[in-house]
């Protein structure tokens, strides 16, 4: 009922995307106003400007809020009905000319008992650029619940078959590991800001970030500590054992 059109988040595009639509469509709300602000101030349309939520004539105290505006576009008592239709409703597509291109960099660090081939993440540290950032707690956020995914895969999170039938074993909570709290570190996590070009916000996406580095950071770490050059995720601690034996063989 809202939603005119949408193919969805996907892609980490919800600011970069619905955001430059929003701005889109508040910058055609603004331009009607001024027309509207014109003629409540008894002005030029070219001489109203619009900051801070208030339409002023330029170089005088002469001004009308955006509530006044609004009030006049919706009970039109003192409205330009012969020029502009009543209301402040405006829709706006946008179709980005390229995709965001964010950037980070992950460092992990890792222990590994080497009778028992359990991990323990000592520390992981995250700096992420995401273009401008408007909620900095919604990015913290995001980029926290992409490391523990992340993590998770890298750690515990892996569907067995049986060999047999073929049947999915793990097909509940009851069955497939999921990361815990005990799993994970307290995350470091900064942001730079590179604006983007391309979208008038100057964003980037972020929703899938921490999702994306944090399995490289955890085993380029964990295969240093071993001294192997790969080892397969899930890295639980019966193939991170196995690997140390493989690795004692050799030697």
């Amino acid at each position: 009922a809202k939603v005119l059109f949408g193919m969805g988040t996907y892609g980490s595009r919800s600011i970069a995307v619905g955001g430059t639509a929003i701005v889109k469509a508040l910058d055609k709300v603004v331009a009607k106003g001024r027309k509207i602000a014109a003629h409540l101030l008894e002005a030029s349309e070219a001489d109203i400007e619009f900051a801070d939520g208030i339409f002023r004539v330029k170089g005088t105290d002469r001004s009308v809020p955006f509530a006044g505006v609004s009030l006049a576009a919706y009970v039109p008592h003192n409205y330009p009905l012969d020029k502009l239709e009543p209301g402040l409703n405006e829709n706006a597509f946008y179709d980005p000319v390229n995709f965001t291109f964010p950037a980070g960099s992950y460092v992990c660090e890792v222990e590994v008992d080497p009778e028992t081939g359990r991990l323990s993440i000592e520390r992981f540290v995250a700096v992420d650029d995401f273009g401008k950032i408007i909620n900095p707690m919604i990015v913290e956020g995001q980029v926290h619940g992409g490391l523990a995914q992340g993590l998770g895969q890298a750690l515990v999170e892996g569907c067995q078959y049986d060999a047999q039938t073929g049947q999915l074993v793990t097909g509940s909570m009851m069955d497939y590991a999921m990361p815990r709290a005990d799993d994970l570190p307290s995350f470091q996590v900064s942001t730079k800001e590179t604006p983007c070009t391309h979208n008038p916000l100057g964003v980037k996406g972020c929703g899938e970030a921490g999702a994306i580095g944090s399995p490289a950071a955890l085993i380029n770490a964990l295969t240093d500590a071993l001294g192997v050059k790969d080892i397969e995720m899930p890295a639980t601690p019966q193939r991170i054992w196995r690997a140390i034996q493989r690795v004692r063989k050799a030697a």
